[in-house]
């Protein structure tokens, strides 16, 4: 099991006696390390699967962990090991231990789209930025274990205190519902740890040994709930790499690797400085740049993958001519190396800077994607619509219960939903189920009532015939029921109405094709609607071109990387005080060392801000490279020549006769 592991990789799998550090650099295996240490664990050391959980931040990391476990462990039943994000974990907690907190086990999760809306009305504003600059406070407020009492207490300035006043009013508004946010998942069980030391207990017991992925990106909750799990025993593997830390912004924490050693004074640390990915120029070009950063674990990458291409660093005139110039070579090197779309990515600081790009690639016909663009699911056409489909299939799903009921609106706010949500909460029911109590008639006004018992009617009627009639029946039925193509033009200019309603119809259309192709009720489809998405799961990834975001990039790789808008007030981004510096430093590294074989860096000479034109500078992280590895192209004042006469010429065969050879085939 362990010789296809190299020797500093063996030495972290089988380290068992005391807590351990594996400072993993860019691509040198931590996923191999980790699952090969789970397979040991179980297979060499006695330990029972249920007693082990590895812990990661995606969906796509656990998954991906998940596989590669089973392939190790093909004759080995791993029933009750735990492979998953730290909000899944959060979660499993919260069911098992829920009525020590006062929350029933069927407690609600609300997802960004349903906090909006809260925000949204308890602020009384529609205003994005304002609503969004909310949420990100009360997260951090969270995360930092600020009660709403405490942040009025400490709350500064006009908007700091409006932000701790709508906080007060947001957790009674999901206590009311018997929900929890995202930041709740790990928030609440830490709060449940230091209050019940018996549940505490109870899971240190059932998790005895810890292996953590991307400890770096963890914020003080996050922390908090290791160590705490974790406790003084010490069985605990945790893998990050302090020049990949780029989430400060979203509350991560670099110090978080570096109080290991306080909070273990045994502490091992391992470190994987050989890189299975990218040629050795790449690397030095990325172990310079990162070595102008201040340091507690130092480390140097190396390859044995060879020398590589000399890393192009292009100027374009301007962003325009940036787009233009970065897809025309990308297009003649897919045609020169025969490779594929998919071998290339674009990656930039900020998304605005994608569109150019955008649009010269469908110039071209040149198929991409794009990162972090917002999946079709994820439209808020289409989750209003789920929610009745997710109620009709399960009424204890209060998340859909409000959503549905409240879109379109029907008479039925805040205080009806608040009243119920009590009652459902003091009765550990369900609010569709409460909605039936008698009480709960003498809680609300005779006209709100009506409308509550209307729309429970409704569902209860389509419910009943959902594993019955025909799937295109009902669903028809349903939209003309609820009027939404009306709502919709009624609460949006027309344009955006129309587009809308067209995804409603196309998402609609789609259920019902694949109802009557596979035979399926309208219940059998909702559970089909979780478990597939449409757009996104496909068996195979597209053959595009990747177009993202660095942040969006990390844990990713391609053969070949152009990196774009390295410039100051971009790259690193404007306003950066030194320690966002740094960050921003680790950043660029990050978007390096995605690169397998090729690697251009672009800026501008200028940039187009509204009718004006500005001057732009290179991003100082050019300067910090290694001069002798970078080639200058473009309309920069170093620029040689690309090739001499005679290597264009041969190239220009070369490409010909590949030219007459395809046109032959």
């Amino acid at each position: 099991m362990l010789s296809k592991l190299n020797s500093v990789q063996r030495e972290a799998v089988t380290h068992l006696d005391g807590p351990l550090l594996v400072l993993a650099g860019a691509g040198s295996g931590k996923t191999r390390v980790i699952t090969h240490k789970i397979a040991y664990l179980i297979e060499k050391c006695g330990y029972e699967p249920r007693n082990i959980a590895a812990i990661t931040f995606t969906n796509k990391a656990a998954s991906e962990m998940r596989a590669r476990v089973g392939d190790l462990l093909k004759n080995t039943n791993t029933k009750g090991l735990v492979v998953s994000t730290f909000h899944s974990l959060g979660m499993n907690i919260l069911r098992a231990e829920a009525k020590l907190l006062g929350y029933k086990p069927q407690f609600s999760i609300f997802d960004s789209s349903d906090t909006w809306k809260i925000f949204s009305e308890l602020s009384n504003s529609a205003d994005k930025q304002e609503i969004r600059d909310m949420q990100t406070q009360i997260s951090n407020w969270k995360s930092a274990f600020i009660s709403p009492q405490r942040a009025v207490e400490v709350a500064d300035g006009d908007e700091g205190k409006v932000h701790a006043r709508v906080y007060v009013r947001y957790q009674e508004t999901l206590r009311a519902y018997q929900a929890v946010d995202f930041d709740d998942l790990i928030h609440l069980p830490v709060v449940l740890f230091k209050q019940h030391p018996e549940a505490l207990l109870r899971w240190q017991l059932r998790l005895r040994y810890l292996l953590v992925d991307e400890y770096q990106d963890t914020n003080d909750c996050q922390y908090q709930l290791i160590k705490l799990l974790a406790d003084m025993r010490g069985a605990l593997t945790v893998v990050g790499d302090d020049d990949q830390s780029i989430y400060a912004w979203r509350g991560a924490s670099i110090e978080n690797l570096h109080n290991l050693r306080n909070d273990y004074p045994k502490l091992r640390v391992i470190k994987l400085e050989q890189n299975y990915r990218s040629s050795q120029r790449i690397l030095k070009v990325a172990n310079h740049l990162i070595n102008h950063n201040t340091k507690v674990f130092e480390k140097k990458l190396w390859s044995d993958h060879g020398i590589g291409d000399s890393i192009r660093i292009y100027a374009a005139r301007d962003d325009e001519h940036e787009a233009e110039s970065v897809v025309m070579r990308l297009i003649s090197h897919k045609f020169e190396h025969r490779t594929k779309f998919s071998d290339y990515a674009i990656l930039y600081r900020s998304n605005h800077l994608s569109r150019a790009f955008e649009e010269h690639l469908r110039a071209q016909r040149v198929p991409y994607t794009v990162s972090g663009g917002t999946s079709f699911f994820d439209r808020t056409e289409i989750k209003d619509i789920t929610a009745y489909l997710r109620l009709i299939a399960n009424p204890d799903d209060d998340p859909a219960f409000i959503r549905a009921i409240t879109t379109p609106k029907r008479g039925i706010g805040n205080t009806t939903l608040e009243k119920l949500g009590s009652y459902a909460g003091e009765r550990h029911i369900s609010l569709f189920e409460a909605a039936f109590e008698a009480h709960i008639r003498d809680e609300l006004q005779p006209r709100q009532f009506e409308e509550l018992m209307l729309f429970c009617n409704f569902i209860n009627r389509i419910q009943d015939r959902a594993d019955k009639d025909p799937c295109a029946e009902l669903l028809d039925e349903l939209l003309s029921a609820i009027n939404y193509e009306t709502w919709l033009y009624d609460s949006h200019d027309p344009r955006q109405a129309e587009t809308k309603w067209k995804n409603v119809e196309d998402f609609i259309g789609w259920l019902k094709r694949k109802a009557e192709a596979d035979e399926k009720s309208l219940i059998e489809m909702v559970q089909t609607v979780a478990l597939i998405n449409m757009l996104e799961g496909k068996d195979q990834e597209p053959d595009a071109v990747s177009l993202s975001t660095l942040h969006a990039a990390k844990g990713l790789e391609f053969p070949h990387v152009f990196i774009i808008g390295a410039e100051e007030d971009i790259l690193p981004f404007r306003d950066s005080d030194e320690k966002q510096i740094e960050e921003e430093r680790r950043l660029m590294y990050v978007g390096i060392t995605r690169a397998e074989r090729s690697l251009q860096i672009s800026y501008c000479n200028r940039r187009k801000r509204g009718k004006d034109w500005l001057a732009c500078e290179p991003s100082r992280f050019l300067e910090e490279m290694p001069e002798d590895e970078l080639l200058y192209a473009g309309g920069h004042a170093d620029a040689a020549p690309t090739v001499t006469k005679n290597e264009g010429m041969d190239k220009l065969a070369r490409l010909k006769a590949m030219l007459n050879k395809s046109i032959a085939e």
